[in-house]
């Protein structure tokens, strides 16, 4: 009997997962280890529940070919902390063959509320879920469990040691998983392999741990957004596979999320670098004429890419650049798209501010440097020692973090030429501020919005480049991101195919170090240019691109810049944006690129632990 009940539960699950593959993007799993067995015919397992009411709560897919040696998260190892009422485990091993132990562990943070304890008499407890219990309209079986991404400069997150407070998430009714993964330091793309490889263990640990494992948020800034990024557009995708292998991730379960917060995500680094100079790159001037040489073609690259990839507007429209009489590409449905994404930032800006305005106390008001309070745990490393957790970033809204100071990546200067500080009476007052190089903004003060007169001022004021030539992939592979497309060792290696060919034809210096880099294969066997594509969002969202398809992406996404940051040019975060709004199983995109803010955790209003909470609320009601 028990067995005709297995079959039948698993035929149902495929049934479903028939009517569900448009918009599936996870697993309810079963095991063929000792543990998964025990689970599949009823569990023995204080607090967990049985296969059947996993299909129940969880109806999307059920897999019958889990494989692992790794133990679920043991219900009898609970640490409790009594001032917040939460239970918790540190130290839990995620993969059977880390390739550094210092980091690839997670921890796990659950509201008191959710369980039903007994003392183990050694500081330990014996935890079941109390499933009757109601935190903010959630129960232990359908609270949402959001997970952070500090990782800024795509270093390690260290894995947590001892309790860290998050009251914020406990308060909303959330289960928090932080997971430690390694940095760039250990080369792409292990930061993803090692987060991916989590989000399965916490899928196959469900029956034991409270949390709906089919509503993951993940959230992130800057590297961590970018990482943040990837976790939401690459869930199962099979270029992971042979990285997840060699570290022993569990198998047969889904690596997706439900949904990605990103903060400045500095992410689709193939183009970045001419995406970078088609924007930023007219604010240089101390180029010599080679340099200028390679700034110019890297803006043309950009501009050709731009009308092959078949970018489109919320309508549906090809979004492309024309040239101009000058030569140059700065015309066109593209440019005139960006250039209204800057006017809704500045009109969204005077909507929000009351007048008198002290810009001296903006946060971040036109800087690079972060001011926004990070709403995650763990300090962050590069991939060298562990760090130990921070008390600053054990709270959501108790520190201001300047990411800028522990991110590592190479800046020539500010971004921001013109500089705006003491009080504006008025919004005209900020306007004339605005002006004061040149009339470039065009103020209606009976409809109190604005219009631009083109890009070029903008940057050349707001947004000025604050990195060298090749500010991703730099000539001297120094930059972060060298490191990041690095084999394990620490040291810088090129990855930008499109500079290699410019240097190529320039007969540069640095040609031979660009083609000799993305010949090099890493311990699976590939070269540069598959690991580029595994971290880059557009690669799998792109009707365009190769693996348009091959991936489980997000339905839910939240993503917030500043727009004065010189980190990035704005097509970063507008093509994602954009991207995702024309992609078929995404339900849900909010993007904003906010005025006055720079590399930071930006906001409209409010701060951005409480803005993500809610966002998470909104999409899972």
């Amino acid at each position: 009997m028990k067995c005709f009940e297995k079959t039948f539960l698993m035929i149902m699950g495929l049934m479903m997962f028939i009517s569900l593959s448009a918009c599936s993007s996870d697993n309810v799993i079963s095991g063929n280890d000792e543990g998964a067995e025990e689970s599949s015919n009823g569990g023995n397992t204080e607090g967990s529940t049985s296969l059947s009411e996993s299909v129940e709560n969880n109806a999307d897919i059920v897999s019958t070919d889990v494989s692992t040696n790794l133990t679920k998260i043991d219900s009898t190892k609970w640490s409790y902390n009594s001032e917040d009422d939460v239970y918790y485990q540190i130290g839990i091993s995620y993969c059977e063959k880390p390739a550094d132990e210092s980091y690839e562990t997670l921890a796990v943070f659950v509201p008191g509320a959710y369980m039903n304890a007994t003392d183990n008499g050694d500081g330990t407890y014996t935890c079941e879920m109390n499933e009757e219990a109601n935190i903010n309209g959630y129960t232990a079986l359908t609270a949402p469990i959001v997970m952070p991404i500090n990782t800024p400069g795509y270093s390690a997150q260290s894995a947590l040691t001892s309790y860290a407070s998050f009251s914020d998430y406990m308060n909303a009714g959330f289960i928090y998983v932080h997971a430690g993964c390694r940095g760039r330091d250990a080369g792409a793309p292990a930061g993803v392999t090692d987060l991916k490889a989590a989000v399965r263990y916490i899928r196959y640990s469900d029956d034991t741990v409270p949390g709906d494992a089919e509503s993951i948020f993940t959230f992130g800034m800057s590297g961590g957004g970018a990482q943040s990024s990837l976790m939401g557009s690459t869930g199962d995708s099979d270029l992971y596979e042979p990285y997840l292998k060699e570290i022993g991730a569990v198998e047969g379960i889904s690596d997706a999320v439900l949904g990605s917060m990103c903060w400045c995500p500095i992410t689709n680094l193939d183009t970045a670098d001419e995406a970078y100079e088609w924007m930023l790159g007219t604010t240089r001037n101390d180029l010599s004429e080679e340099e200028q040489a390679i700034s110019d073609r890297l803006a043309e690259a950009f501009a050709a890419y731009i009308n092959e990839a078949g970018i489109k507007d919320e309508n549906g429209n090809v979004l492309t650049l024309e040239e101009s009489e000058q030569g140059i590409y700065q015309t066109g449905s593209y440019y005139e798209y960006m250039k209204s994404v800057i006017e809704g930032s500045l009109n969204n800006f005077l909507a929000d501010t009351s007048f008198p305005y002290d810009a001296s106390s903006s946060q971040d008001q036109f800087g690079d440097h972060g001011g926004g309070a990070m709403p995650y745990g763990g300090g962050p490393g590069n991939g060298e020692e562990p760090q130990e957790n921070s008390p600053d970033h054990s709270e959501g809204n108790s520190s201001q973090v300047n990411f800028e100071e522990i991110d590592d990546i190479q800046r020539t200067g500010s971004s921001s030429s013109l500089s705006l500080s003491g009080t504006y009476e008025t919004a005209q007052d900020y306007i004339d501020a605005l002006n004061a190089n040149g009339e470039w903004v065009v103020y209606d003060s009976d409809s109190n919005t604005v219009t631009i007169s083109d890009i070029s001022s903008f940057v050349k004021n707001l947004k000025s480049a604050s990195k060298s030539l090749g500010a991703f992939d730099q000539l001297d592979a120094g930059q972060g991101e060298n490191t990041l497309f690095g084999y394990g060792d620490g040291n810088g290696t090129h990855f930008d195919s499109i500079l290699a060919e410019i240097l190529t034809d320039l007969n540069n210096e640095y040609a031979s170090d660009y083609v000799s880099d993305l010949t090099k294969t890493d311990s699976v066997g590939n070269a540069v240019d598959v690991r580029l594509n595994m971290y880059t969002p557009l690669y799998y969202l792109l009707e365009s691109s190769k693996g348009f398809g091959d991936s489980t992406v997000a339905k839910y996404w939240r993503i917030r810049t500043g727009i004065n940051q010189g980190d990035c040019a704005l097509s970063t975060e507008m093509n994602l944006a954009l991207a995702l709004k024309n992609y078929s199983t995404v339900e849900s995109v909010d993007f904003e690129t906010v005025w006055g803010q720079g590399h930071t955790q930006a906001e409209r209003t409010g701060n951005s632990t409480d803005n993500f909470i809610s966002w998470v609320e909104e999409c899972t009601r």
